[in-house]
């Protein structure tokens, strides 16, 4: 699980720089990558923004679960 957790903070750091440079410096660095200009998209840049909202949903809905097993604590265990 934990390489799972891994890709899910790649891809939401993905998708964090994307949107901080498309609102800073209106530049879409996905659309980029494969090819096309601002905004458009394909198959594969859908593909990946879907990945990244998928990572985005992981991380936020499981992010104590996430957190015990890096800090080696049971999902279940009281918080301190």
């Amino acid at each position: 699980m934990k390489s799972l957790d891994v890709i899910a903070a790649v891809l939401v750091v993905v998708g964090a720089a994307n949107w901080g440079l498309v609102g800073v410096a209106n530049f879409d660095l996905v659309a980029t990558i494969f090819g096309m200009g601002f905004g458009q998209t394909s198959v594969l840049s859908s593909v990946v923004y879907g990945l990244v909202g998928l990572a985005g949903l992981y991380q936020a809905l499981l992010w104590k679960n996430i957190r015990s097993r890096w800090q080696g604590t049971p999902a279940f265990a009281g918080s301190r």
